[in-house]
Formats: structure tokens, sequence, C-alpha cells
């Protein structure tokens, strides 16, 4: 093809051109990112406004310093020493905690996906699973979760298989993977189910097999189910790893540092607010992870709006 063809088919009109898709996401990005500057803006303008109306207004919550300290106070206190004599700060210690607890989950996201899909997959497959599984899968999910951390802990201290032993962190690690594997089965499940009669019957005379159904047709629909449950199962293991790390008393992790920081609350109330932060914080990074990987798999798909 030469290169007045190529000039000529780039501007067709609708034709997609990836130099202008890829101008058009990075639009949206930056977009995406100024809404959620705008936000945290708003949320500390909020945050000021109720401190000193509460000040002059009874609110039925307390809003001294202890509770509520200022904006720039919580700034502040992020870079200061986390002990007295110590070389590193409050944001230093909050990271590589935040770090840690990263790693757990993501273990736990890893293993609750691969358990969540498989049940999914099972599910669409046999209709007599789907009946059978569905209602366990859906009560697994109110069981309380502080009563099951120390179950759970109590179980795997003396579980042992050859050099093998069972330590809290895979227990903290099992926890989140038992709340990430929820979300993953119900979307995929739904996913799996997305292809229209029409396009299951034009498989089934081409004499698909099942594993080609689920790979060339269920697999490819279920993406825009996938991503959103994939996002939720990643913030659902942040969380549980938190809860668990706070239940269990696993050192190391943000869970445990958030305990820690709050008993000195009354002298250094903004050095909790800075490990809570960082647990939020954790949560978006564990979401922008799963997106990273929507960007990847929707990278051919068409997308809405003007070409």
């Amino acid at each position: 093809m030469s290169d007045s063809q190529r000039v000529a088919l780039q501007s067709v009109p609708g034709r997609p051109v990836r130099s202008r898709a890829a101008g058009r996401r990075l639009k949206r990005g930056a977009a995406s990112a100024g809404w959620a500057l705008l936000g945290i803006l708003l949320a500390m303008i909020m945050w000021e406004l109720v401190k000193a109306v509460g000040s002059v207004v009874p609110f039925p919550f307390n809003t001294s310093d202890t509770t509520m300290p200022n904006v720039w106070t919580m700034v502040n206190g992020a870079f200061q020493p986390e002990m007295r004599g110590s070389s590193t700060t409050v944001l230093q210690a909050v990271m590589m905690a935040a770090g840690y607890s990263l790693m757990i989950a993501m273990g736990g996201f890893i293993i609750g996906v691969s358990v969540g899909l498989l049940l999914a997959i099972t599910m669409q497959r046999f209709a007599f699973m789907e009946r059978g599984l569905l209602p366990f899968v859906i009560a697994s999910q109110t069981v309380p979760l502080i009563a099951l951390a120390p179950l759970i802990v109590g179980i795997g201290n003396r579980f042992s298989v050859g050099p093998f032993e069972w330590s809290t962190t895979y227990s903290v690690m099992f926890i989140a993977a038992y709340l990430a594997f929820f979300p993953l089965s119900v979307g995929a499940l739904r996913g799996l189910h997305a292809p229209t009669p029409t396009s299951l019957e034009l498989m089934r005379s081409y004499a698909a097999k099942p594993r080609q159904l689920l790979f060339k047709l269920r697999f490819p629909s279920s993406i825009p189910f996938l991503v959103p449950a994939l996002k939720v199962s990643a913030a659902s293991a942040v969380v549980g790893t938190v809860i668990a790390e706070i239940s269990t008393g696993v050192r190391g992790g943000i869970g445990r540092l958030i305990i820690e920081y709050s008993r000195e609350i009354t002298g250094q109330p903004a050095k909790v607010y800075v490990a809570v932060f960082g647990a939020i914080i954790l949560g978006l990074m564990a979401a922008a992870l799963v997106t990273v990987i929507d960007l990847y798999l929707t990278r051919n798909l068409p997308k809405e709006g003007p070409a």
C-alpha cells in the first residue's frame, strides 16, 4: 500500500485511527484526574468548614483538634518523626506498611479471582451447579468478618504439611481472598451468560465445542462485566487485608499501624489520619492496577463517542 493510500484511508470519516484514540484516552484520563483532584479539594474545604462551624454551633459529634485536626496539621504530621529521635517519618512508615499490605492483598486478590472465576465457569457450564452453589456463595458473605478472622487464625496455626507451616500472614491472605472471590464469581457468571442466543447458535452451527464457546465467545463477551467485578474484588481484598490485620494483630501492615497510632490520638491525632489515608490510597492503587488491565483488554474494542 502506497503512502497516498494510507493517508486516504486515515482521512475516511469514522475510521478509527490509533493515534486519535490514544489522544482521546489521554484527554479522558486527564479529565478524570482533574475531577479527582477537584473532589479532594472540595472534601478538604468541607472538612475545614465543618470544623469551623462546629466551634460555634454544637454538632452531635466532636469537632475538636483531637478528633478533627486541621488539614494542614495532618499534612505537617505526615512529615514528623514516627517516634522521638527516629529518622523515619510518619509518611515513610505508612508507605512501608501500605506496601506490605498491598503484597498480601494482591496475593489474596489473585487467589480469590482464581476461585471466583473457576466457580463462575462451573456454574455456567452446569445449570444444576449454579442452582446448588450460588446460594452458598451469597450466604458466605453474610458471615461477620470480625468473628471469622480469629477462627481462621486459630485453625490455620495448627495446619502444617511437611516443611510448610501455616502462618498468620497466610490467614490474612485467606481472608482477603474470601472477600475477593464473591464479586468476581457473580460478575463473571453474569458475563458468561451475556452472549445472545443468535451468537450461541452461530457458534454451534460451526460445531464449536464447549471449550471453544468459552474462550472464543463467552470470555470476550464477559469483559464489560469482568472489569467492574475485578475492581470491586481488588477493593474487597484491600478491605479484607486491613480488617484481618486489625483483628489478628499482624505486624508490618497498615491495619496494625492504624491500631498503634490510634493509641496516640490524644497527643498526635494527625498520625492516625495519615494511616487511614494510606489505607484509602492503597485501595485506589489496587483499583488502578485493574484499570491498567482494563485498558489492555479493551484496547482493540470500539470506543463510544465520535471518531
